[in-house]
């Protein structure tokens, strides 16, 4: 099944069961915006896979067009947003051009947790204080979860998956090593992140979910140049190991939502990369300074997955930079 939520003037919208090639949605029976339907899924799936199975043979009561400007984030606030770095390859890229040791990722996930009261929409522009701190966004998979217990292991923890989206994780560079260096944590480098606008249930994505991974490319293109088309098959932790990681002195509630982190290969030479960030610490270790820019106001990033068909699984990430001064 496919989800989407569209602008009614509300702070969650409503909640839409959206055809699976993204063009058309009817409103979701028995609630009215995500976090209900996770808090009440086993009770009402069948009836929301009934929709989705109409919508797709064009007999939905009520079908309407989709367009970009009504689609909301699929959880346009959320009870929490956790954000790992399950990518090895990002992490040795930053740490040789930072000349740091190259250690990678040891065995326990890295994680954060991050700003989950506002998910921009898909299409919005992201407003920015200056670009002084080092515009830069974060192509990144993500999973929306039912309510998962304290304790839960890794090898229980996949059942506890809803929905995946696909994540767009602004953040402000500059301002990351001086946040990291008072030993409390990221507070003003990480604003709100933008998320595609369909949210999908893991069956949709065939052979693309394998080991509790997003087995698909990533592609992104910054001011309609193609940057990067990372696969997030490369994850050290699955969606699995960072759910129990994150359960592990907690209960996690039903509408959490927890990204990948940047998504980022070894063979990056041949596909980029998933942020600037990265291709900066590459192009400081080829050439001994990083070249390409920052975002700067007016620039634009776009991103979308697609599965081995061809169709686009999410929808598009069409977003803007905004600054202010």
């Amino acid at each position: 099944m496919k989800f989407v939520t569209l602008a009614n003037g509300t702070p969650d919208g409503r909640l839409h069961i959206a055809s699976r090639d993204g063009k058309h949605a009817v409103a979701a029976e028995k609630v009215e915006t995500l976090q209900q339907a996770l808090e009440t899924w086993t009770e009402n799936a069948s009836a929301w896979k009934s929709q989705y199975d109409k919508l797709n043979a064009g007999e939905a009561p009520g079908a309407q067009p989709l367009t970009a400007d009504a689609m909301l984030a699929p959880l346009p606030r959320a009870w929490q947003w956790l954000d790992g770095s399950a990518f090895e390859t990002h992490s040795l890229l930053l740490q040789k051009a930072w000349g740091l040791p190259e250690v990678g990722l040891n065995e326990r996930p890295l994680m954060y947790q991050g700003m989950s009261n506002r998910f921009l929409p898909p299409t919005a522009t992201a407003v920015f204080p200056s670009a002084k701190d080092g515009i830069d966004f974060e192509g990144e998979y993500g999973v929306i979860l039912d309510a998962v217990p304290m304790g839960t292991k890794a090898e229980d923890a996949g059942k506890y998956i809803r929905l995946i989206v696909l994540i767009n994780d602004w953040s402000l560079r500059a301002l990351g090593p001086i946040e990291m260096a008072t030993g409390f944590g990221w507070l003003q480098c990480k604003p709100a992140c933008g998320i595609a606008p369909l949210a999908v249930t893991p069956d949709e994505l065939g052979t693309g979910w394998q080991n509790n991974r997003v087995c698909l490319p990533l592609q992104i293109r910054l001011n309609g140049e193609e940057f990067g088309r990372t696969n997030g098959d490369e994850m050290k932790f699955g969606f699995n190991q960072l759910i129990a990681h994150a359960a592990y002195s907690r209960d996690l509630p039903a509408g959490t939502i927890l990204g990948s982190g940047t998504v980022s290969n070894k063979d990056y030479e041949s596909v980029g990369s998933s942020c600037i960030a990265e291709r900066r610490a590459i192009e400081t270790i080829k050439h001994g300074e990083a070249r390409t820019s920052f975002m700067q106001h007016g620039d634009r990033v776009e991103m979308r997955a697609e599965t081995a068909a061809g169709d686009n699984l999410f929808g598009d990430i069409t977003q803007s930079v905004s600054v202010l001064g």
